[in-house]
């Protein structure tokens, strides 16, 4: 009997992340994923267990900006099940003042750092862990999850979290040109204004606004990614390399 394919899921315990998990544990994969937040992990290991089977899952607590903590984590799941054939890497933060975000002279060279050390360096080291084996077997999916803001005209985030998600688009270019051949493809999605915890109360002004710009005429939901997310990372996906698929109701076309 074969074994179930093996995915990773970076901040995979809550909002999109929690839904592209629950969607590759429905289409028969195995799903190993991390977060900073002990109190998510915990709960999202005894939702998946209960749900799936607690073979199905392992979960942990892990700082992206730990590299050594990352790679120890990766190697956990290589010898407990294998290398991962799946990498999501969904991880990241938009800082936030008062619910608002900072304008550009008020950001910290430390605020910079910190958001680009997870939201950009956090999928770089995890695709170095991932992706020379993925060419290896011949065959790999890796997604990053960038923005609706790193797209176009940011309204919302700031300067460093949109230069991170923008920044995505570049590392995925540059895995395409280096592991295609092998059989491994790099997408990103890009999300508009999803529902989560991130984005706060729908009735806030700040989403108000954003509502107001979006042809679709609904707010997005987490699982409005992760049916693309599950999309990108099955057999099905193979002659889709390097783009960006906007989940977003039409807000990037919009004026």
């Amino acid at each position: 009997m074969t074994n179930p394919p093996v995915a990773i899921v970076s901040g995979g315990t809550g909002g999109i992340g929690l839904a592209c998990t629950e969607h590759l544990l429905a289409t028969g994969h195995r799903v190993a994923v991390f977060s900073q937040h002990a109190a998510y992990v915990e709960a999202a290991r005894e939702g998946f267990a209960r749900k799936f089977g607690k073979d199905a899952v392992l979960a942990e607590t892990v700082d992206l900006r730990q590299a050594d903590a990352v790679e120890r984590f990766f190697e956990k799941v290589r010898t407990t099940w294998s290398s991962p054939t799946v990498l999501v890497c969904n991880a990241g933060f938009s800082p936030k003042r008062d619910g608002q975000s900072l304008t550009f002279d008020a950001i910290s060279l430390e605020e910079w750092n910190d958001v680009l050390a997870v939201n950009l360096t956090g999928a770089m080291l995890c695709c170095q862990l991932a992706a020379p084996a993925m060419a290896a077997q011949g065959f790999g999916r890796i997604i990053f999850i960038g923005s609706v803001a790193g797209r176009g005209l940011p309204r919302i985030a700031g300067a460093s979290y949109v230069a991170s998600k923008a920044a995505l688009a570049g590392l995925a270019r540059s895995l395409v040109s280096e592991y295609a051949s092998h059989g491994v493809t790099i997408n990103t999605v890009a999300p508009g204004r999803i529902l989560t915890e991130m984005t706060g109360a729908p009735a806030s002004p700040a989403n108000q606004a954003a509502l107001a710009r979006i042809p679709s005429g609904r707010f997005g939901l987490p699982e409005d990614v992760a049916a693309v997310v599950a999309f990108l990372a099955s057999e099905q996906a193979g002659f889709v390399n390097g783009v960006i698929i906007d989940v977003n109701g039409g807000e990037y076309v919009a004026p």
